[in-house]
């Protein structure tokens, strides 16, 4: 007793300490949410990485697309000033030569408000002198042809093939080569720029190659140390089903023992009041008759003793019903039919049940188990038909089948929901929870069909394991050393 004991205390605390930590569910979840979380943080670095390469590269391009359109105006723009310089000094009408001041005028606001917006690919310090240097040229380039048209127009047709050659061309030129120098420098830097994209998108590549790489080693750190414990748990309830499976058997087996127990305490105490207190009592009705017999003679009251006769036969009555209770004789004696039938007989008078019993090919007597089990099955099941069904019939079938004692007590009551089985068990052993005891310790099988309003059907299935033949004359005497209590 001690042992199993030990045992139920050894699994109660081993199945706190499994409930105290993580389940497998939850360590697998938690494994794989880590998981994640690290790969989305790897995903969201890289991301932004390369979000800002990108931006960074868009940025530059703009720059340079700009940069180059402008140095494009501001080219077109001198040109365009050196044209109007020579048609204002080759147009025969003079009285033009205001408006040509105010075209070379208007083109170099277009080329300063150019030069303004004018953003460099990054702000070296050479490429701001060369802004300065090209502004410089363009402000004398100005100043040279606003000079020219302010000489005598009267003269310009004759000089106006020197006045361009010798003054406006040379200029013009210098303004040209500090603007193609400009042009120059910006796609220099451009592709210094885009070599330095190209090379942090390598870093860039390299660095998520590295994370990835971290995210990996912690995935797989993760998902061994998930697996792990996801592993010790189950070890842990393995154990734990073990030792529940071993506390199962010893209850099983404790139990068994009990029914044993408790079927032999029976089995003695139906013997003693059969051989015992029968006796006396018989004995005791025996003396009253002789006493009776005394007193008629003697002349006396002729029912002198009625009363005490009367109870003498009440107590015998009384015995004997406990004696059948407890462990009827003919279970011994006669076999599980006759057994049942006989209990029947009493459970119809004292409950008002019509009771009825089926038989099929039970004549073979069963092993002394199997029979106490077979009645104790019915006997419990019929105390609850009177407990609870408030039943008007009850009908009880036994059937010998090739390996098995078919065993049905079914009933017309009110009937019962059989997931509330567990409130319908009795003390004592007795109610449903008796029967799965005894049908449980047999290898046998249990079935309840029933719903409330509808009645009871109770089919217990047992092995059927017959018992070997007893000779004719060991059966006659053991009829004969069987007492009588009438």
């Amino acid at each position: 007793m001690s042992h199993d004991q030990g045992s139920l205390t050894t699994a109660g605390e081993l199945h706190g300490r499994s409930l105290n930590g993580p389940t497998i569910k939850a360590a697998v979840f938690l494994g794989f949410a880590l998981t994640v979380a690290v790969w989305a943080w790897s995903a969201y670095h890289l991301a932004r990485q390369v979000a800002e390469v990108e931006e960074q590269s868009l940025a530059i391009s703009e720059r340079y697309k700009r940069g180059q359109a402008l140095l494009s105006t501001i080219r077109t723009q001198l040109l365009v000033g050196s044209v109007d310089v020579r048609d204002a000094l080759l147009d025969p009408d003079v009285t033009n030569a205001e408006r040509y001041r105010h075209e070379i005028e208007d083109n170099y606001r277009t080329i300063d408000e150019a030069l303004q917006r004018y953003i460099p690919v990054f702000d070296p310090l050479d490429e701001g002198d060369r802004i300065k240097q090209v502004r410089r040229d363009i402000d004398d380039f100005r100043a040279t042809m606003l000079e020219v048209l302010a000489t005598d127009s009267l003269s310009w047709p004759t000089n106006a093939r020197v006045l361009l050659r010798d003054r406006i061309l040379p200029k013009r030129e210098v303004v040209m080569r500090a603007e193609d120098e400009l042009q120059a420098l910006n796609r220099n830097n451009y592709v210094q720029q885009q070599a330095a994209i190209a090379a942090l998108n390598r870093a860039t590549q390299g660095q998520v190659a590295q994370r990835f790489g971290i995210a990996l080693v912690l995935s797989f750190g993760i998902a061994f140390i998930a697996v792990l414990y996801a592993g010790r748990l189950e070890k842990e309830i393995r154990l734990q089903n073990a030792r529940e499976v071993e506390n199962s058997r010893s209850l099983q087996r404790l139990s068994s023992q009990l029914i044993h127990v408790q079927e032999e305490e029976r089995r003695h105490l139906s013997r003693e009041l059969h051989d015992e207190v029968g006796q006396v009592l018989t004995a005791v009705k025996v003396e009253l008759a002789v006493a009776q017999r005394a007193i008629d003679a003697a002349g006396g009251p002729p029912q002198a003793l009625q009363n005490a006769r009367t109870m003498a036969d009440v107590a015998l009555n009384t015995v004997r019903d406990l004696s059948h209770l407890l462990h009827p004789a003919l279970l011994d004696d006669l076999g599980l039919p006759a057994a049942i039938d006989g209990y029947l007989l009493g459970f119809g008078e004292r409950h008002g049940v019509g009771v009825q019993l089926l038989g099929d090919r039970m004549d073979e007597r069963l092993v002394p188990e199997i029979e106490v089990a077979a009645y104790r099955i019915v006997q419990e099941a019929l105390t609850n038909v009177a407990k609870h069904a408030q039943a008007r019939t009850c009908r009880v079938y036994l059937q010998n089948l090739p390996n098995a004692i078919l065993i049905t007590v079914e009933d017309d009551g009110v009937g019962f929901d059989p997931k509330d089985t567990g409130q319908a068990a009795t003390p004592a052993g007795l109610g449903l929870v008796g029967i799965r005891e005894r049908i449980l310790e047999l290898g046998g099988t249990l079935r309840i069909d029933a719903a409330i309003g509808t009645g009871t059907r109770l089919t217990a299935e047992l092995p059927a394991r017959m018992r070997p033949p007893v000779p004719v004359d060991a059966q006659e005497q053991s009829i004969e050393l069987q007492p009588s209590v009438e």
